[in-house]
């Protein structure tokens, strides 16, 4: 979608009822747009999974356009016997136009209990994003968080690392069931990739 833009207050919330599988998709990618009001776009998705439940959410990317001032926050609030696929992906700038300023953050939380809470920012402002600690030059960064509670007992191993043609990610366990990809990448098309490349090693369909 072509939204939002700069001003705009977007809420998305979906709750995912006991022993419920819910596969949620996007059919085209948001693009953050300047627009005539100064302040920031706000971009909230809450989401609940019930006992029982799975959810996979897999959208298309969210493309920072030159001028645009997006902040995003996914929050998610599993039950305890819950499990959960979930992708995001940030595209800094459309083709041959510089990035706007993105801000995402994404808290997961587990049966009342945090079990992820990360935050990034990128484009004018932030500082450092494109160095090479951060960004070093690529303009595409995913996130691909897996909760299962069966990782308690058996765990996908050690720290698993990819490079798939110019995209590079890595898949680290986190402090309880589940295992969180962080990959960067040239181009949407790099990223995405790895990104299925990253499913299909954790045991998971992309389509």
């Amino acid at each position: 979608m072509s939204a939002p833009h700069n001003g705009d207050r977007l809420r998305i919330e979906a709750v995912v009822g006991p022993g419920a599988d819910l596969r949620a998709i996007s059919a085209a990618a948001t693009v953050a747009l300047p627009g005539p009001a100064p302040d920031h776009a706000v971009l909230d998705v809450a989401l609940r999974v019930a006992d029982s439940a799975r959810l996979h959410r897999l959208p298309e990317p969210v493309i920072s356009a030159a001028g645009s001032d997006l902040r995003q926050h996914v929050r998610v609030d599993l039950a305890r016997t819950a499990r959960l696929v979930l992708s995001e992906q940030q595209v800094l700038g459309r083709a041959h136009e510089p990035t706007g300023r993105l801000a995402g953050r994404i808290t997961v939380r587990r049966g009342g209990r945090t079990l992820l809470d990360q935050h990034c920012a990128y484009g004018p402002g932030a500082p450092g994003w494109d160095g090479p600690a951060v960004l070093a030059g690529n303009r595409a960064v995913g996130q691909l968080l897996v909760v299962d509670p069966t990782y308690r007992d058996d765990p996908p191993g050690r720290e698993y690392s990819t490079t798939c043609q110019r995209a590079h990610g890595v898949i680290t366990p986190l402090a309880g069931p589940g295992v969180l990809l962080t990959a960067v990448a040239p181009d949407a098309g790099d990223l995405r990739r790895c990104l299925d490349a990253a499913l299909h090693h954790l045991g998971h369909r992309t389509g």
